[in-house]
Order: C-alpha cells, then sequence, then structure tokens
C-alpha cells in the first residue's frame, strides 16, 4: 500500500482579535534588553567622569595583575591602575565623540543631502563634487595633518570626522531625497504653493526619516572605531585620560 503524500501547508501568522500580529514574547523580551542595556550605558557615560580620580589612582606594587585577582576583575595595567576602572570612567570619551560625530554628519547631510536630491541642476553638480573631493582624502592622513596644525585635542578630532564622514551621508541621503522627489505628494505640496523648504524639511525628510536613522545608528559603531584607531596613534584622547580602551597607549601614558 503507496503512502498518500500530502503537501505541508504554511502556517499562518497568528493574529490578534483587531486583525494585528499577535504579541512575540521573545522579540519583546530583546528590545527590552537592549533597551536597558542602552539606558545603563547612557546613564554610566554621565556618571564616568565622578570615576576618574578612582580610575588614575596607581599603586607600582599592583602593577600588570592578571585579571581575576582580588580587587581587580579585569587586572591592572603597567602603572598598577586597575583595568575597570579605568574603563568604566571612560565611558564618556568613548560614547560622547562617536555619537557627536554621527549626528553632526548626519545634520549636514540632511540639509545639503536634500538640497542636491531635491533640487538638483546647479546646486547637486557643486555639492556632488564637493563630496567626491571630500571622499578622496584618506582620513588618517588628514587627521596626522589636522593635529599637526591644530593639535591632538579630542574635540578636535571629532570636529574633524564629522566632516570627513558626512559625505558619504550626503549621497545616501540624497538618493533618498531624488526616490521621493517625484511621488505625488510632492506635487500636491507643490499645486498647494508651498515654499520649497516647507516642502523639502516638513514632507520629504519624515519620509526619508528610517534610511536617515538607519545610517545615524551604523555611523556611531564607525566613529566608535575610527577614534579608538586614532587614539592608537596619539591623536584624539589626551594622554593620561581615561577612554574606553583602558589598554591603549593614549591611557597608559
Amino acid at each position: 500500500m503507496s503512502a498518500v503524500f500530502r503537501p505541508s501547508r504554511a502556517r499562518a501568522p497568528r493574529l490578534a482579535a483587531d486583525g494585528s500580529p499577535a504579541w512575540r514574547p521573545r522579540r519583546d523580551w530583546v528590545a527590552g534588553a537592549s533597551a536597558v542595556l542602552l539606558i545603563a550605558v547612557a546613564l554610566l557615560a554621565f556618571v564616568s567622569p565622578l570615576l576618574t580620580d578612582a580610575a588614575t589612582s596607581q599603586s607600582i606594587l599592583d602593577s600588570l595583575l592578571p585579571p581575576g585577582s582580588p580587587g581587580h576583575p579585569l587586572g591592572t595595567d603597567e602603572l598598577g591602575r586597575d583595568v575597570l576602572m579605568l574603563t568604566l570612567a571612560g565611558t564618556g570619551s568613548a560614547v560622547a565623540g562617536p555619537v557627536a560625530i554621527a549626528v553632526g554628519s548626519m545634520i549636514l547631510a540632511v540639509v545639503f543631502g536634500t538640497l542636491a536630491g531635491y533640487l538638483g541642476g546647479a546646486v547637486d553638480t557643486v555639492i556632488g563634487r564637493i563630496v567626491d573631493i571630500l571622499l578622496s582624502l584618506p582620513v588618517m592622513l588628514v587627521a596626522i595633518v589636522v593635529a599637526g596644525i591644530f593639535g591632538a585635542g579630542y574635540w578636535v578630532t571629532v570636529a574633524m570626522l564629522i566632516v570627513l564622514f558626512c559625505p558619504s551621508d550626503i549621497r545616501i541621503v540624497r538618493a533618498g531625497v531624488t526616490e521621493q522627489a517625484p511621488r505625488p505628494y510632492v506635487e500636491a505640496a507643490q499645486m498647494l504653493s508651498l515654499s520649497r523648504r516647507r516642502i523639502m524639511y516638513r514632507h520629504i525628510v519624515p519620509n526619508v526619516w528610517p534610511l536617515i536613522l538607519t545610517n545615524l545608528m551604523l555611523n556611531i559603531g564607525i566613529a566608535l572605531v575610527t577614534l579608538s584607531s586614532l587614539s592608537f596613534l596619539g591623536i584624539g584622547v589626551a594622554p593620561g585620560t581615561p577612554t574606553g580602551d583602558a589598554r591603549s597607549p593614549t591611557a597608559a601614558r
């Protein structure tokens, strides 16, 4: 007797009474845990300056203790400073700089990318050529030159990275605005004789907001890695200042 083949049926998604997707505990649990972690990091960044004195206290007798030593869960550095305290005290500089870079770069991108994507013509050409020039600059070489001219200050480095990060963001925002410009709601706003500024920043930009927010979050991580690399070269965080990387040469001076 041959078996009867019965094709499997795709399980329909569970719906609530109002027809919306049913509540998924696992997804909500992950989102809640991520939110708690981000809030904890933000609070630690605000209180980290209060930990600077304890983090920079030195004890040569306790130098280079391995992780797990009594009173030093992550060990100590060459000067006997606690690595855990250095890491906690450096949270402020590790968070403030990347967030400032991402937000500053995205503000410039929203302003100039929207202008280039909506107005087009000569405005798009000029902004596009400036973006091409900035994209051709090597980040590390520019950082060394700027540090030699203005000094290797932390916020000088942040301002420089804002300028170097914004070209790619301008291109992304311009692409999103160009895609939205021919939409019917834009044509309706033009027929109502609304100003160009209002059409761009009150109607088009909110519809590009998911793209802007996603790229903003990605830029925070990229900026954190870039700042860490520059601090390793001695450009950025001042010597002796606790950073997120307590083992870096800058933090060990």
